[in-house]
């Protein structure tokens, strides 16, 4: 079941290769994703120190009242990933214009898992082309 999506993703991106890892996270955000208060809108996954960490993902607490004083919604949160995984996420971020970005959020067996891709910027003129093509085709399909 799908908790979170990025949208705007897969028009900024071309989406070259995915990803799925566990987040860590507290009880009580495990529970604000669950009732759909995530917002992936502007998040994007860095590696540092043989790590990956998914930044600005904004979780909304659960029970504003009972949250810790010291939350911050945006914290840093990590990725579980397999070492060789995350190998071959440091060996291919590092070429120029690949970026890591999250797509979306869902539950998998009861856990919250996180899918993520490898992804190149799209230039202007792409971007412009693919909303010619969609409304076309939504042209069409009035006809029809």
């Amino acid at each position: 079941m799908t908790l979170a999506e990025n949208k705007k993703a897969h028009f900024d991106y071309e989406i070259l290769r995915t990803f799925e890892a566990g987040v860590a996270l507290f009880g009580y955000e495990v529970k604000s994703i669950k009732t759909g208060r995530a917002n992936l809108k502007g998040t994007y996954v860095i590696l540092r120190g043989g790590e990956a960490y998914l930044i600005n993902c904004d979780i909304t607490p659960y029970q504003p009242k009972n949250t810790p004083k010291d939350y911050d919604p945006t914290r840093p949160r990590k990725l579980l990933l397999r070492k060789s995984e995350l190998k071959e996420l440091i060996g291919s971020s590092a070429k120029k214009g690949l970026t890591i970005v999250p797509l979306k959020m869902y539950t998998k067996q009861a856990k919250i898992k996180l899918e993520f891709g490898l992804c190149r910027g799209k230039k202007k003129h792409e971007k412009k082309e693919k909303l010619k093509k969609r409304d076309i085709e939504r042209d069409i399909g009035k006809r029809l």
